[in-house]
């Protein structure tokens, strides 16, 4: 690995980056430090108390998997909407992420290593199997851009690692989304969020406004249903090829995998559809946790390839 040094930690900067910056590396650290100033005070709770805090998440996670559509949890956003909203804090139940390197080059692929430590920085290494995978690892920019959706391997001593390359400089969101068991045996699931910076000129992309059809590759995937806030309502999602429907494949256990990323904090909602298509379309179920805008990111396979949609939705 070349040029950025590797600060460790578990601070959890959540500043935006809304204007063009140069971020050098020699002063990386210190934009790191600024950011932690805006991190979100989220209580952090013994871990014998997960079970009682995120009951909601663990319930999500006894069925086999894509048989029932759910929301991946670990906290709410503090409105009045009920809904859950995660990856925002570094450091949840007494569970804390801690990436070995925050920094990384710009174009070249590394190894992006991690732990999950326990509230006495114990390395955990039992991980519950969700849709197939024990880990599941988001990758955003913060303007919205360069989604990336990966699934590392752990080593005997919980240091999990994955190759990835981050095309362009700027500040990046890694979510890192897993269950696991609390003391009595009840699965828990906890997404945790950190940045990384990537040193080099950022130059933020606009937002794309708000649609209901997306192409990608030589797809094109309709969207129907309105998001709302509070309220839990259906989205399904047509996937067409030269006007044709193709047979999509179960991907990770499901017809289709949906994140959706709120525009300003980068809120993660982690959305599963239901076991068997509607009419040859992808469902799911999806409540906004607040107004504003949101992208979404829809996985779905055909021919063995996953091909990801993307979407900007405004929640009035």
């Amino acid at each position: 690995m070349t040029g950025a040094g590797d600060p460790t930690g578990p601070t959890d900067p959540a500043g935006q980056g809304t204007s063009t910056v140069r971020l050098a590396t020699g002063v990386a650290a210190v934009v790191l430090a600024m950011l932690a100033g805006f991190a979100l005070g989220r209580a952090v709770t013994a871990p014998t108390s997960i079970g009682t805090q995120y009951a909601a998440g663990a319930a999500d996670h006894t069925h086999p998997p894509g048989t029932t559509p759910h929301v991946h949890g670990g906290g709410t956003d503090g409105g009045d909407s009920g809904a859950q909203v995660s990856g925002l804090s570094v450091s949840v139940g007494g569970y804390t992420l801690v990436p070995v390197r925050r920094q990384l080059p710009v174009g070249d692929q590394v190894d992006l290593r991690f732990q999950i430590v326990d509230a006495d920085q114990r390395p955990v290494t039992a991980f519950d199997v969700v849709h197939d995978k024990p880990m599941h690892l988001i990758i955003a920019r913060r303007d919205l851009t360069g989604y990336q959706h990966l699934h590392p391997t752990m080593a005997p001593d919980g240091t999990w690692s994955v190759p990835v390359r981050l095309a362009a400089a700027g500040i990046w969101r890694l979510y890192t989304d897993f269950t696991l068991r609390d003391s009595g045996g009840t699965p828990v699931a906890l997404t945790l969020g950190v940045d990384l910076v990537v040193a080099g000129e950022y130059l933020p992309t606009d937002l794309p406004a708000a649609a209901d059809i997306a192409e990608v590759d030589d797809f094109t995937v309709r969207m129907r249903g309105v998001a709302q806030r509070g309220v839990v309502t259906p989205l399904l999602f047509e996937v067409s090829r030269a006007g044709r429907s193709p047979t999509l494949e179960p991907y990770l256990g499901a017809y289709g995998h949906l994140v959706a990323l709120r525009d300003g904090d980068l809120g993660y909602l982690h959305v599963h559809p239901e076991a068997e298509l509607v009419d040859g379309a992808v469902k799911f179920w999806l409540t906004a946790p607040s107004s504003g805008d949101y992208r979404l990111f829809l996985d779905f396979q055909v021919a063995g390839e996953v091909h990801t949609a993307e979407f900007t939705v405004t929640v009035d």
